[in-house]
Parts: structure tokens; sequence; C-alpha cells
């Protein structure tokens, strides 16, 4: 897929306030570390997670992603009667229907002749939902269009410590499915997309790829379809084989990204500048320190180029790619001109990955003073552990995160 007419206009994102530290779960778990002989740190030894942030309990997802399409709309300065497209794109949402972009759209204020709906493909909604606005800005269908998404961990995370806790079966062979459900964390995001004759910013969206690998469909699977403050959701996933599958599968979908940009370039459609081999920042799925620094070695990308929240936030599921380019964007570790890959794996296995020539992309929220030291807007040089306990949160290097808990 090329765009010629797309731009990302803004972020808008919303941040929940209380932390859990990955010490924290395992201290909710101590009986059955002591029973597995499971030493103190390996949740986060093992993940590159130190912390994950909870909604209240009884939040409703919609109130968050109002707030972040909200953001986004305000940095963009756009007219809300130009949005001719919402969509909400979690995984989580309000009711199984009507859809949740319903209540986002009339909390929002938006035009009557805007479509409305919801899509949702694991960890890469929003992305989708980025395509789909994509395609109908470039067939001169709409001028605008909203995605948001807003996931929220809680009711998971507890109902998998409850799982492990109540289980006096469990070993260390049979907890590993479990493992990345106590990585998950929460968040919101809403990406405002313009046609580029009534971009403020022109950030140019010019090249999406898709790849499916269905095979490995049943690596990671929620028990049942629920939805609402009140669900109780239990996830299993086979870690290990759905980060050799993920891979393979961003490896296959990275090449088709380089084949279609070497081709727009061939062909005189892009410069030379925009070549693959020009690709100066990487923003790729929140998953984990293992799986960054496979997917940076296999695909030959270097990791000082490339940007992650995963240490702070925890797997955001959809809204970590695009709040993660949010904080890339807010901290100027993306500047002005830099091509920008973004490089989504979502179970299924499917990927999808965005090429964007960043100019500005204003990026709109509220962050608190922990969010601010994580992202190394306070001086602050420790290298502490996420889960520390300290008074001070530790600092997470913008090059590249190199002094995060990564393992060689």
């Amino acid at each position: 897929m090329q765009f010629d007419n797309v731009s990302v206009e803004s972020i808008g994102f919303a941040l929940p306030s209380e932390i859990v530290t990955s010490s924290d779960i395992e201290n909710s778990l101590s009986k059955v570390y002591e029973r597995l002989a499971l030493p103190p740190g390996r949740l986060e030894w093992m993940s590159g997670v130190g912390q994950r942030r909870l909604w209240p309990v009884g939040f409703r997802v919609s109130d968050a992603s109002v707030r972040s399409g909200e953001a986004a709309i305000e940095a963009a300065g756009i007219a809300r009667e130009k949005i001719g497209v919402l969509i909400h794109a979690s995984v989580c949402r309000d009711y199984l229907e009507p859809a949740t972009a319903s209540r986002v759209h009339h909390m929002l204020g938006l035009s009557e002749s805007c479509i409305v709906y919801d899509v949702s493909n694991a960890c890469l909604g929003l992305l989708n939902g980025m395509i789909q606005i994509a395609t109908a800005i470039e067939a001169g269908i709409i001028e605008a269009g909203l995605v948001v998404g807003t996931e929220s961990s809680r009711n998971l995370l507890e109902a998998t410590i409850k799982m492990l806790n109540d289980r006096e079966d469990i070993t260390r062979q049979t907890i590993k499915p479990s493992f990345a459900s106590l990585t998950i964390g929460s968040g919101s995001c809403g990406v405002l997309l313009t046609s580029r004759t009534i971009s403020r910013h022109d950030n140019c969206l010019h090249t999406a790829v898709a790849q499916a690998n269905t095979s490995y469909h049943d690596l990671c699977h929620s028990d049942e379809d629920q939805a609402g403050s009140g669900m109780t959701p239990l996830m299993e996933t086979d870690s290990e084989q759905l980060l050799v599958a993920g891979i393979a599968t961003g490896k296959a979908a990275f090449e088709q990204f380089c084949q279609v940009i070497a081709d727009e370039t061939k062909s005189g459609n892009r410069n030379s500048v925009d070549s693959v081999g020009k690709i100066e920042r990487t923003i790729c799925h929140q998953v984990g320190s293992a799986h960054r620094k496979l997917m940076l070695q296999t695909l030959g990308l270097p990791q000082e180029n490339d940007y992650a929240t995963y240490p702070w936030l925890g797997n955001t599921g959809s809204v970590a790619l695009p709040l993660t380019l949010a904080m890339a964007s807010k901290t100027s570790f993306i500047q002005a001109g830099q091509e920008t890959a973004l490089l989504g794996i979502g179970s299924g296995i499917n990927s999808l990955m965005m090429g964007v020539k960043v100019n500005h992309l204003p990026v709109a929220g509220e962050l608190d003073v922990a969010a601010l030291q994580a992202l190394s807007l306070c001086d602050d040089t420790s290298k502490a552990s996420m889960s520390s306990g300290s008074a001070r949160p530790p600092h997470i290097p913008l090059a590249g995160y190199k002094q995060v808990v990564e393992q060689p």
C-alpha cells in the first residue's frame, strides 16, 4: 500500500496514575514463588518490564478514549466537522454492542455524517484503523479521520494472580502460559490523520504493508469474548513459540516493506533520501526486551535508533506502538525530516508495518512526575531497576534505552 496524500497529523494520549511494579506482582505471588523456588526479580529479568499502570476499579474504557481523542483533536487544531471517520480499535471496549465508538463519537461532538465503528485485531487494532482511515483519505472519501483505543489490564492481571494463587498444581512448566499476562499494562491513545492538502504538519504516511501467518493463531488467546469493567479474562500465551513465529512474520513483513520503498524510489515516486537504507527511527511493538532485541537484530536495524516504553508502561496492547510513537515525538527522539518505521506485530499472527516521514508531530496528554522522570525529562541518571521502589523513579535512557535491564 502506498499513500501520497495522508498525514499523521497528531496524537493524543492518557495514562492511568496507579503504578504496579513487577516486585509488587511477585509479592502477590510470594507463596507460588516459594513453592516453585522462583528467584525474586525473575519477572523483570525475563521481560524487561519493571512497571505497568492500572486504571481505577470500575473504570469505563470509553472515558479514556474520549480524553485521548479530545487531546488529538486539540493538538491538530482541526475543525471537528472535517473528521469523517471515527474508529475505536482496542481489544478492550465498554460492551459487546453497541460499538464503543458510538459513545466516543457522542462525547467528542463529531458530525452526524461521520462513519462510526469498532475494530479489534489484538495488538494491531490502532494500526489497522490508521490504514483504513488512510485508505479513505487517499481515495478522496474523507478529509480526516480519528482512531482511538484504550487498554485496561487490571482485570486480566488480578484474575491471573488469583488463578495462580488458587491452583496448587501449578509447576514451573505450567506457569509459563500465564507469564505474558503479568507484563500487560494500561493506556489510551488517539491518532488523527488528515489529507496533506489540509495538514498543518505534513507527517507523510507513505507506505504500509501487511503480512499474515495465521497458522499460529492459537499461540496467544483469551478464554472467551468479554467486555466492560466487570470482565475477568484469562490469557494463555506460548511466549517462546510466539517469539519465534512472530519474529519470522515480522521479517517477512519487513522484506515486503523494504521492497515497496525500493520500488517507489526506483520509479521516481520517492527520492533517494527516503530509501530503506535511510530509516532513521523505528518503533516496535512493546512486548518486552527479548522481543525487541531479537526483532531489531533479525531486521538488521540499530538499537540506538529504536524507542521503547515497555520498561515503565508494560505491554499496552493495541495502543503500545502509537503511544510509544507519541513519547518518542514528545521527547524529540524523532527529529524533523526523519524517516520512521512503525513495526507492528500482533497475535494471530499478523504484522503491519508503516513508513512515516515525520516533519512535526504534535502530541497532547498529561504526564505525571513518574512519567516525566521515566522519559528523562527530569535530570535523573539512576540505573536502578524499575521495581526498586526507590523514591525517585529510575531513568529510562532515550538513545535506544541502552541502560534498561536487557540480557545479552
